[in-house]
């Protein structure tokens, strides 16, 4: 494998939740070895101080056309600004993160020599709050772009046996954590008293089904709910058991997160949950719906819960509230650190820049 020097310049149309903390950790791990060049929008969730999450060599540029709705004159004015970055940074290798991002770059540098990488974070195709008709234009898209000289690298492998369906130009490295940052950060925090409490992290959105959460807690109503983060769906989390943090600071909800007992997971898709990841190095025993990202982490019986219904999720904190989960805690922990590490999964990526 070259160990010369690369400039990699990443477009990452949706920074913000899991996407941020996967490329600022992925950026960091690089900046060593490699020229690294970040092109990015800003979402809510962006936290405020979001460059001083990144190491200091990183070169950052923000996208103005970049946005989450479908809207073509701002789309072509998205493809003519990302060709123009390219053009200013020169970089040897780029690599798109997001469907929106990996639909407007694969256009724009259609027909370039350049080595171009697309991770999607999550198919569009597979977010069951999109109509059917509209699910369906989205695998076409998918299936077009990927006949570009694209390479897919899904972020589980679940992710990747549905790019198979679609391109044999793929690969798949696994979404990780820092886990020397996050002990560093875990270390600190004060543990206090507290009742027993069920936890989650995210968007309030369709895609994390509150209304399956807020189903949960009615069900078990001496046990308290917390939900870390904001969204359009607030209004669904009615429980008079449920908190919901909106959005705060990392360190706060970090805090948050280790002063609770269980971590819970309700999606209706998933990429590869970062926050599911953090749960699991935090020893925190977790209980997840049975979907790509959520399934492809967690092994019912073997390392937590895969949980089919709302009596599946009720059934899983029971036992965990009861004390029989340790057993499930310690493996999790142990996969994190052996396969699910930001070094582990810098590695993996360098070999596959490196092979052009």
């Amino acid at each position: 494998m070259s160990t010369e020097q690369k400039k990699i310049l990443y477009f990452v149309e949706a920074m913000g939740g899991g996407v941020f903390t996967y490329i600022v950790d992925l950026a960091n791990e690089l900046a060593d070895e490699n020229d690294i060049y970040i092109a990015y929008a800003l979402r809510p969730q962006t936290p405020p101080d979001y460059r001083e999450y990144f190491d200091k060599r990183i070169h950052l540029i923000e996208v103005k056309n970049f946005g989450r709705e479908i809207n073509l004159w701002k789309e072509f004015k998205a493809i003519y600004e990302v060709r123009k970055i390219a053009a200013e940074v020169k970089p040897d290798i780029i690599h798109l993160h997001s469907s929106k991002a990996g639909l407007i770059g694969r256009v724009a540098f259609c027909g370039s020599n350049l080595p171009l990488y697309y991770t999607p974070h999550g198919y569009s195709f597979l977010m069951q709050s999109y109509k059917p008709l509209k699910r369906f234009l989205f695998r076409i898209i998918e299936f077009l772009c990927a006949k570009s000289k694209s390479v897919t690298i899904s972020c589980s492998f679940g992710e990747h046996q549905e790019t198979l369906k679609l391109t044999k130009r793929a690969a798949y490295v696994n979404n990780a954590v820092n886990t020397d940052k996050l002990q560093k950060l875990t270390a600190k925090i004060e543990k206090k008293e507290h009742p027993f409490t069920v936890f989650t992290l995210g968007r309030i959105c369709y895609q994390k089904k509150p209304e399956i959460f807020n189903r949960i807690a009615v069900a078990m109503p001496d046990i308290k709910f917390l939900w870390i983060g904001d969204g359009e769906l607030a209004c669904e989390l009615k429980a008079p058991n449920i908190e919901v943090t909106g959005w705060i600071e990392r360190d706060r909800a970090l805090s948050m997160a280790v002063n609770a007992d269980m971590f819970l997971l309700t999606s209706l898709w998933e990429g590869l949950p970062m926050s599911l990841l953090e749960a699991m190095f935090m020893k925190k025993p977790c209980a997840v719906s049975d979907v790509i990202g959520n399934h492809d982490v967690i092994h019912n019986g073997d390392n937590g819960y895969v949980c089919q219904s709302v009596n599946d999720f009720i059934a899983a904190i029971g036992e965990v509230k009861a004390g029989k989960a340790e057993r499930y805690v310690d493996k999790a922990y142990h996969d994190i650190k052996t396969l699910y590490n930001t070094r582990t999964q810098a590695e993996r990526y360098s070999e596959i820049y490196h092979k052009i």
